[in-house]
Protein backbone atom coordinates (compact mmCIF):
# COMPACT_ATOMS: atom_id res chain seq x y z
CA UNK A 1 0.00 0.00 0.00
CA UNK A 2 2.81 2.38 0.85
CA UNK A 3 4.32 2.31 -2.64
CA UNK A 4 0.90 2.42 -4.29
CA UNK A 5 -0.07 5.54 -2.37
CA UNK A 6 2.98 7.58 -3.40
CA UNK A 7 2.92 6.32 -6.99
CA UNK A 8 -0.75 7.29 -7.30
CA UNK A 9 -0.06 10.70 -5.77
CA UNK A 10 2.87 11.19 -8.18
CA UNK A 11 0.81 10.27 -11.24
CA UNK A 12 -2.01 12.58 -10.13
CA UNK A 13 0.50 15.38 -9.51
CA UNK A 14 1.91 14.98 -13.03
CA UNK A 15 -1.62 14.99 -14.47
CA UNK A 16 -2.41 18.13 -12.46
CA UNK A 17 0.61 19.94 -13.85
CA UNK A 18 -0.31 18.86 -17.39
CA UNK A 19 -3.91 20.05 -16.93
CA UNK A 20 -2.70 23.37 -15.54
CA UNK A 21 -0.39 23.82 -18.53
CA UNK A 22 -3.15 23.00 -21.04
CA UNK A 23 -5.69 25.23 -19.26
CA UNK A 24 -3.29 28.19 -19.21
CA UNK A 25 -3.41 28.26 -23.03
CA UNK A 26 -7.02 29.48 -22.76
CA UNK A 27 -6.29 32.14 -20.17
CA UNK A 28 -6.69 31.61 -16.45
CA UNK A 29 -7.66 35.10 -15.38
CA UNK A 30 -10.93 36.78 -14.60
CA UNK A 31 -11.89 39.56 -17.00
CA UNK A 32 -14.01 42.32 -15.48
CA UNK A 33 -17.32 42.55 -17.27
CA UNK A 34 -17.01 39.24 -19.13
CA UNK A 35 -16.16 36.77 -16.37
CA UNK A 36 -13.63 33.98 -16.19
CA UNK A 37 -11.51 33.13 -19.19
CA UNK A 38 -11.70 29.69 -20.82
CA UNK A 39 -9.03 28.05 -18.70
CA UNK A 40 -9.97 29.64 -15.37
CA UNK A 41 -11.95 26.75 -13.86
CA UNK A 42 -9.84 23.89 -15.26
CA UNK A 43 -6.64 25.59 -14.10
CA UNK A 44 -7.79 26.21 -10.56
CA UNK A 45 -9.37 22.75 -10.21
CA UNK A 46 -6.08 21.22 -11.35
CA UNK A 47 -4.26 23.49 -8.90
CA UNK A 48 -6.46 22.15 -6.09
CA UNK A 49 -5.75 18.61 -7.25
CA UNK A 50 -2.01 19.33 -7.19
CA UNK A 51 -2.28 20.74 -3.66
CA UNK A 52 -4.16 17.60 -2.59
CA UNK A 53 -1.41 15.38 -3.96
CA UNK A 54 1.08 17.48 -2.03
CA UNK A 55 -0.84 16.80 1.18
CA UNK A 56 -0.90 13.08 0.34
CA UNK A 57 2.87 13.10 -0.23
CA UNK A 58 3.45 15.04 3.00
CA UNK A 59 1.36 12.53 4.97
CA UNK A 60 3.17 9.68 3.20
CA UNK A 61 6.55 11.00 4.37
CA UNK A 62 5.24 11.36 7.94
CA UNK A 63 3.49 7.95 7.68
CA UNK A 64 0.33 9.65 8.90
CA UNK A 65 -2.16 7.61 6.87
CA UNK A 66 -2.97 3.92 7.28
CA UNK A 67 -1.89 3.23 3.69
CA UNK A 68 1.51 4.85 4.24
CA UNK A 69 2.20 2.47 7.14
CA UNK A 70 1.02 -0.69 5.38
CA UNK A 71 3.19 -3.19 3.55
CA UNK A 72 0.18 -5.01 2.08
CA UNK A 73 -0.29 -5.09 -1.70
CA UNK A 74 -2.41 -2.33 -3.21
CA UNK A 75 -4.89 -4.83 -4.66
CA UNK A 76 -5.67 -8.30 -3.36
CA UNK A 77 -7.40 -10.89 -5.55
CA UNK A 78 -10.85 -9.47 -4.78
CA UNK A 79 -9.63 -5.95 -5.60
CA UNK A 80 -8.19 -7.08 -8.92
CA UNK A 81 -11.45 -8.89 -9.77
CA UNK A 82 -13.47 -5.78 -8.92
CA UNK A 83 -11.16 -3.57 -10.96
CA UNK A 84 -11.53 -5.87 -13.99
CA UNK A 85 -15.34 -5.91 -13.76
CA UNK A 86 -15.67 -2.16 -13.23
CA UNK A 87 -12.98 -1.32 -15.80
CA UNK A 88 -14.56 -3.70 -18.29
CA UNK A 89 -17.92 -2.03 -17.72
CA UNK A 90 -16.42 1.39 -18.39
CA UNK A 91 -14.73 0.14 -21.57
CA UNK A 92 -18.07 -1.37 -22.64
CA UNK A 93 -19.81 1.94 -21.87
CA UNK A 94 -17.40 3.88 -24.07
CA UNK A 95 -17.69 1.28 -26.86
CA UNK A 96 -21.49 1.51 -26.81
CA UNK A 97 -21.72 5.31 -27.09
CA UNK A 98 -21.48 5.40 -30.89
CA UNK A 99 -23.90 2.47 -31.22
CA UNK A 100 -26.75 3.17 -28.78
CA UNK A 101 -26.06 6.87 -28.00
CA UNK A 102 -24.59 8.47 -24.92
CA UNK A 103 -27.81 8.15 -22.97
CA UNK A 104 -28.41 4.55 -24.07
CA UNK A 105 -24.88 3.67 -23.00
CA UNK A 106 -25.52 5.31 -19.62
CA UNK A 107 -28.68 3.23 -19.20
CA UNK A 108 -26.90 -0.02 -20.11
CA UNK A 109 -23.97 0.81 -17.81
CA UNK A 110 -26.34 1.57 -14.93
CA UNK A 111 -28.14 -1.72 -15.53
CA UNK A 112 -24.83 -3.60 -15.54
CA UNK A 113 -23.44 -1.78 -12.52
CA UNK A 114 -26.54 -1.69 -10.32
CA UNK A 115 -28.05 -5.09 -11.10
CA UNK A 116 -25.08 -7.31 -11.97
CA UNK A 117 -22.27 -5.84 -9.90
CA UNK A 118 -24.25 -4.19 -7.11
CA UNK A 119 -26.98 -6.85 -6.94
CA UNK A 120 -29.58 -4.19 -6.23
CA UNK A 121 -33.29 -4.87 -6.56
CA UNK A 122 -35.24 -4.26 -9.75
CA UNK A 123 -37.23 -1.72 -7.74
CA UNK A 124 -34.13 0.49 -7.52
CA UNK A 125 -32.48 -0.50 -10.81
CA UNK A 126 -35.31 0.11 -13.28
CA UNK A 127 -36.17 3.68 -12.21
CA UNK A 128 -32.47 4.60 -12.25
CA UNK A 129 -31.95 3.01 -15.68
CA UNK A 130 -34.85 4.96 -17.22
CA UNK A 131 -34.92 8.22 -15.25
CA UNK A 132 -31.24 9.10 -14.91
CA UNK A 133 -30.54 9.10 -18.69
CA UNK A 134 -33.70 11.17 -19.24
CA UNK A 135 -32.59 13.73 -16.66
CA UNK A 136 -29.17 13.85 -18.30
CA UNK A 137 -30.79 14.31 -21.72
CA UNK A 138 -32.97 17.23 -20.64
CA UNK A 139 -30.08 18.80 -18.74
CA UNK A 140 -27.52 18.61 -21.56
CA UNK A 141 -29.72 18.87 -24.65
CA UNK A 142 -32.45 21.16 -23.32
CA UNK A 143 -30.92 23.32 -20.63
CA UNK A 144 -27.25 23.45 -21.62
CA UNK A 145 -27.89 22.95 -25.36
CA UNK A 146 -24.95 20.57 -25.63
CA UNK A 147 -25.58 17.78 -28.11
CA UNK A 148 -24.30 14.35 -27.14
CA UNK A 149 -23.70 11.46 -29.56
CA UNK A 150 -27.01 9.97 -30.73
CA UNK A 151 -25.77 6.57 -31.86
CA UNK A 152 -26.90 4.67 -34.94
CA UNK A 153 -30.08 5.50 -36.83
CA UNK A 154 -32.25 3.00 -34.91
CA UNK A 155 -32.22 5.45 -31.97
CA UNK A 156 -33.74 8.25 -34.10
CA UNK A 157 -37.41 7.57 -33.16
CA UNK A 158 -36.60 7.97 -29.46
CA UNK A 159 -34.67 11.17 -30.09
CA UNK A 160 -37.45 12.57 -32.30
CA UNK A 161 -39.92 12.24 -29.41
CA UNK A 162 -37.49 13.74 -26.89
CA UNK A 163 -36.56 16.65 -29.17
CA UNK A 164 -40.28 17.35 -29.74
CA UNK A 165 -40.61 17.76 -25.97
CA UNK A 166 -37.72 20.23 -25.82
CA UNK A 167 -38.44 22.26 -28.93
Amino acid sequence: MRVGEIVTAGVLALLSIYFMYKASANGIGYAVGTGPQGGFWPFWLACGMLASTGVIAFNWVRRASAASRSDEPVLDSHGIKTMVFVGGGIIGFVALIDIVSMYGAVAIFLLYYLKLLGRHSWRLTLPMVFLFPLVLFFFFEGLMQITMPTGLSFTDPVYNVLYDIIY
